[in-house]
């Protein structure tokens, strides 16, 4: 059953190293790396040479520059943001449409009809742009002049060619 899985699920979420901050949610939180359970049981080079007051004293100094992690993680965090903005930025396609361009408009699963299925039309039209609203939203009127109730932003919008 799944609830018995959950304390490993969140062991391995809590000891992985994050990429924004390399760092695990553990050392953010405790100041120091975890031992695994694993290395408990067995013997190994970290649990061999094992010196309880050297630990003491270690564990002391990780948590006066805990602070200092944190700030790094932030720094890291920060910059990390600003190189996914710009990875996104560079593949994001600016559409910009002038009042009383012809377009076309994505058909969307809201507005589909039903009965014809997947062999449908992607796209319906055209719709003359008669106002920009603000940040990619037009609102638009279809041939009759009639006015559509809501507007729709740029992505569900293409440029018709009559």
């Amino acid at each position: 059953m799944w609830v018995e899985e959950l304390p490993s699920v969140l062991w391995a979420y809590r000891t992985t190293v994050r990429t924004p901050t390399k760092e695990t949610p553990f050392k953010l939180t405790f100041g120091t790396e975890a031992v695994i359970p694993v290395e408990i049981r067995l013997t190994t080079l970290r649990t061999t040479f094992h010196k309880e007051e050297e630990n003491e004293r270690q564990l002391r100094l990780n948590l006066d520059l805990l602070d200092e992690t944190r700030e790094r993680a932030a720094r890291r965090i920060a910059l990390y943001q600003g190189k996914m903005a710009r990875y996104y930025n560079t593949k994001v396609k600016l559409r910009r449409f002038e009042v009383n361009d012809w377009v076309l408009r994505k058909v969307t699963q809201a507005t589909k009809d039903p009965s014809q299925g997947k062999l449908g039309p992607n796209w319906e039209g055209p719709y003359k742009i008669i106002q920009y609203y603000r940040r990619g939203t037009y609102h638009l009127e279809d041939r009759h002049g009639k006015k559509l109730p809501h507007p729709w932003n740029a992505e569900h919008l293409k440029k018709y060619y009559p």
